[in-house]
């Protein structure tokens, strides 16, 4: 699986003047890997448009298939079709193992979707996967009378699972972890024997994650009955359908932040104001920040300030994938930025708040570090000609490519790491910078 950039290390082209495009970014990775699992489980053919190709979402549907479920694929088009068929593919007496990579959000979906049918299965995933704690969401499904277990007894993949359905019932789940625990159950819980409610202990991270999931399985015909942080779900069957997918708000985000630091103006296409994504609340961030958002019925356009950034202490609770990309533009802005409440970030694809204070000590910046966060100072001068080391994360890559942008002779270590979610990535954003500069010489 390939982000089409094979080269080990990548030299940001330098562009200093405003960034000015509209973009029309690939379709949401969340959104695609909530869509596949509910198209299968619906009885008729779903199709997907503007479905996202990236390492993520392959794995998720090379999974469904090793599963015994017909899915086509048209890359070109972005298309995926779903032929799907309830829980009548989910006998495997024999074994069956699941290879799922570096995607969370496999790994967390699977396990409860297995779980509906009968057989033997095993998840596993790449070395950092077996790093990524699970456990939460195999209690709450053992709640639930599934046999489940972590092979090596570290909370993490490998996951063994002697399915045999979901009975129902209730189960508490901590909040504080990862908000794709709670989705992933939800997702399968209309396929359990009898009813099932969720209820979800201390505060939700990353809650419009599971907002996102609820409006979805509306969208495929079930409804769940919210009260507080309590879930219910009756027994039921999504409707397949014809499903538009929307452009990714997360990888929205960097083209936003190139406008931002550049005094540019760049319009997403593809995305508003009723968009599923939390991440869209970034521009708001980037509001604060100093700048000027316009929106239309299906786009977004965001303008920054001549006169530069303004600081900001923000909690990211609700968006923490956005801390990347902040905290890779903080040095531009003209005072202190301090990212709160994102703990959780640690147990991503890296420790994203290490990997963050890192490299932005590397480019020369005065960044201090706590448990939940950062702080970053103002830099005027950042330093040239560094590598930015990426640790294999997609987010990592596609940030400090940002900062590139301003800083000389700045390279993003292994940038095919960005076929995780947004494989194209370094060639949208050269064509970006070629149609920036073009428009600055015309001005001229």
């Amino acid at each position: 699986m390939s982000s089409g950039f094979e080269t080990t290390v990548y030299e940001v082209p330098m562009c200093l003047a405003p960034i000015v495009a509209s973009v029309r970014v690939p379709g949401s990775k969340s959104i695609t890997n909530r869509a596949l699992p509910m198209a299968a489980l619906a009885n008729g053919t779903t199709r997907l448009r503007g479905a996202l190709f990236s390492d993520d979402s392959r794995y998720f549907i090379q999974s469904l298939r090793r599963l015994g479920y017909q899915v086509d694929t048209d890359e070109e088009a972005k298309e995926v079709v779903v032929y799907g068929a309830g829980i009548n593919p989910l006998h495997h007496t024999h074994g069956l193992d699941l290879f799922i990579g570096n995607s969370g959000t496999s790994a967390r979906f699977l396990s409860a979707f297995v779980s509906l049918g009968e057989g033997r299965y095993r998840i596993d995933g790449v070395q950092r996967m077996r790093e990524r704690p699970i456990a939460a969401l195999l209690t709450a499904l053992r709640g639930l009378h599934v046999r489940i277990d972590d092979e090596l007894g570290t909370g993490c993949p490998p996951i063994l699972i002697e399915a045999n359905g979901i009975t129902g019932g209730t189960v508490e789940m901590s909040g504080k972890d990862s908000s794709q625990f709670v989705s992933g159950l939800l997702l399968a819980a209309p396929y359990a024997k009898t009813a099932v409610s969720i209820v979800v202990q201390g505060e939700l991270v990353s809650a419009p994650y599971v907002e996102m999931t609820l409006a979805m399985m509306r969208q495929f015909g079930v409804e769940v009955n919210q009260v507080g942080h309590v879930f219910h779900v009756s027994p039921g069957n999504y409707i397949a359908q014809d499903y538009a997918i929307e452009p990714d708000a997360s990888g929205a985000s960097y083209f936003l932040a190139a406008a931002a630091i550049s005094g540019g103006t760049v319009k997403i296409v593809g995305l508003s104001k009723q968009s599923l994504q939390g991440d869209t609340h970034f521009v708001q961030v980037l509001a604060n920040m100093g700048c000027r958002i316009d929106y239309g019925q299906d786009w977004i356009e965001l303008s920054g300030p001549k006169e530069g950034l303004t600081g900001i202490d923000v909690d990211l609770f609700d968006m923490s994938d956005m801390v990347p990309t902040l905290a890779a533009i903080a040095p531009f802005a003209h005072g202190k930025v301090r990212i709160r409440n994102v703990a959780n970030i640690r147990m991503k694809e890296t420790d994203r708040i290490r990997a963050c204070v890192t490299e932005l000590h590397r480019l020369g910046v005065t960044v201090v570090e706590f448990d939940d966060g950062l702080e970053i100072e103002p830099c005027e001068r950042l330093r040239e000609g560094v590598t930015i080391h990426t640790y294999d994360d997609h987010r990592m890559a596609m940030a400090f490519a940002i900062t590139g942008l301003r800083v000389p002779g700045t390279r993003i270590e292994n940038p095919g790491c960005t076929a995780k979610t947004y494989p194209e990535f370094f060639s949208q954003l050269e064509s970006v910078i070629n149609q920036s500069k073009k428009i600055s010489t015309s001005v001229k």
